[in-house]
């Protein structure tokens, strides 16, 4: 019986934890992330779904490889009340879907102005084209 008892306390105090954890960076964990940018300016519209992760409250999402024609990286804080400025950087994928039909591994980046509750999120491209972000937790 003192064994029960113990084995109670002690999974109390990982539960008690675990949710102090949760209470300090409520955002973090893996989320579904899709970006999409409407045909704008001659160029393309496109949809890309990929995983996120936020751990202490820094979010970082990242499509393809590293440096080649595709890939872009999303990143950022998220502060306490939800509130998230992020930055998008990565390389084009084919001219067709770029802006001024730049060539395909050229650099861009643009800010993503968002929004994150419990278990979801979204936010609005700052400049440039119109994109959005919506993220689901996992």
């Amino acid at each position: 019986m003192r064994g029960a008892a113990v084995l109670l306390c002690v999974m109390a105090g990982f539960i008690g934890t675990s949710r102090a954890a949760e209470a300090q960076h409520p955002f973090d964990g893996v989320w579904r992330t899709t970006l999409s940018c409407s045909n704008s300016h001659g160029a393309l519209g496109y949809s890309f779904e990929f995983p996120s992760v936020v751990k202490d409250d820094v979010l970082h999402g990242e499509k393809g490889t590293r440096g080649e024609p595709g890939w872009l990286s999303l990143d950022g804080r998220i502060a306490p009340d939800g509130a998230a400025m992020l930055y998008v950087s990565g390389r084009v994928g084919a001219a067709a879907f770029a802006v001024g039909g730049r060539p395909a591994g050229t650099e861009y980046g643009y800010h993503v102005e968002a929004r994150f509750s419990h278990d979801q999120g979204s936010g609005r491209r700052v400049e440039g084209r119109p994109c959005s972000v919506v993220l689901t937790r996992q």
